[in-house]
């Protein structure tokens, strides 16, 4: 006899509360001041190595998880004290993402816990896919990797943009264009080791939101690596990109897979989990104000027009959930978005924190426009989450292929 349940296991709730504590104590009491000193969170990001929170192994338990949740939890309570810090924190998972996409079991083994450093010395790392003319559309990619035979090298030359942790990452995981004739599909992952010479930073960028994490952009001058930091190796990308000049795909594979997209794809219920974080923190926030505020003589949230924007809030911050937690699942035990899931998860999470952080200033009035609410900041920090991993029309745009079969443009 089987049964359907939506509660958690112990793991899961463990998980839950024990990073909910060390967003309440360590990650709100220090979420302004890092968000405005614009810096990397170091001390922050010392403590979460230093009690297991940030690293390989956290990582692994949690993605280890054969339900796929345990990531989406822990990222929904870290992201629920603070988006800025969350990034700096979990920025590092998506270079780690991009290995696990297309990395072999040794190149997994041998780079992704030099992404996270140890706990007396962490390092970050960063995953860089967009460029200039390249954000949404990563097959107008102009970064280009050539195959140096002779001494079984890659040489990588181009410009990125955007990127979380450039240019202070100890692991850079560049998406390179091999064959640009093929679009997307002539695309592939490669490891920057530290050091390595010509990689360089350009300016950091000063952002809306997100402060606390550090984003910049990247000039590739003719970076030499060796052969085996090609993730996958080169005899997977060679018979990948055969397939691809001949205008077939590997079995299971969609014709559009690439390096660039199968970790977004992965990645996205996360990212929507993140937003449905800052989307929950800001509810509560209002939800606790509105009740101790009085105006004519009764608390505010006694009106039914503010009531009720509060009772739409709390009814989209639950099916969001829902909705990340079915994707997440899909993505964990493989099964195809055959309907845009992984989409639909960070499309309506990244809309929904914009709607709730925005109605939350707004339930504040004067108070909510000010830095001396946290609500101000949660605003600022929601908005990215409609644009980057791919803006809201492109979700819509993989949703609407997914559901009609045809190519939407």
């Amino acid at each position: 006899m089987s049964f359907f349940s939506l509660a958690l296991t112990e793991e899961q709730r463990d998980l839950r509360d024990w990073v909910h504590g060390f967003a309440a104590e360590v990650v709100r009491p220090a979420a302004a001041e890092w968000d405005s000193r614009e810096e990397t969170p170091w001390p922050v990001i010392r403590e979460a190595a230093r009690i297991g929170l940030y690293g390989f192994e956290s990582l692994a338990e949690m993605y280890g998880d054969p339900t796929g949740l345990s990531l989406q939890i822990a990222n929904e309570e870290l992201f629920w004290g603070d988006a800025g810090i969350g990034m700096a924190l979990f920025g590092t998972s998506l270079a780690v993402a991009g290995i696990f996409a297309s990395g072999t079991p040794d190149q997994l083994a041998e780079w992704v816990p030099q992404c996270y450093g140890d706990q007396d010395d962490p390092k970050v790392a960063a995953f860089c896919v967009s460029e200039p003319q390249a954000g949404s559309d990563v097959s107008a990619m102009r970064t280009r990797a050539r195959y140096d035979g002779a001494k079984d090298e890659w040489v990588l030359s181009g410009q990125k943009a955007w990127i979380t942790n450039g240019g202070i990452a100890e692991i850079h995981v560049v998406v390179a264009s091999v064959e640009p004739e093929l679009g997307a599909r002539g695309q592939a992952a490669f490891i920057v080791p530290p050091g390595t010479p010509g990689l360089e930073a350009g300016r950091t960028i000063k952002k809306l939101g997100l402060r606390a994490s550090h984003t910049a952009d990247l000039f590739l001058d003719d970076v030499r690596v060796p052969g085996h930091c090609l993730l996958g190796g080169k005899e997977k990308l060679d018979a990948r990109l055969a397939r691809a000049r001949e205008g077939g795909t590997a079995k299971g594979q969609a014709p559009k897979g690439q390096a660039a997209m199968a970790t977004f794809e992965v990645s996205r219920p996360t990212v929507g989990a993140q937003a449905l974080g800052i989307a929950r923190a800001a509810y509560e926030y209002a939800l606790e104000y509105a009740g101790q505020r009085e105006a004519f003589g009764r608390p505010i949230v006694e009106n039914q027009s503010l009531a009720f924007a509060l009772a739409d809030i709390r009814t989209e911050i639950e099916a969001v959930r829902l909705l990340i937690w079915q994707a997440a699942w899909m993505a964990r035990n493989d099964r195809t978005f055959d309907a845009g899931q992984g989409s639909m998860s960070k499309l309506r999470a990244g809309e929904l924190a914009v709607a709730a952080t925005e109605k939350a200033v707004q339930i504040l009035g004067g108070a909510g426009y000010s830095r001396e609410h946290p609500v101000e900041r949660m605003y600022r920090d929601a908005k990215i989450y409609t644009i980057f991993e791919g803006t809201s029309e492109i979700q819509r745009l993989v949703i609407a292929r997914a559901i009609t079969g045809r190519h939407i443009r």
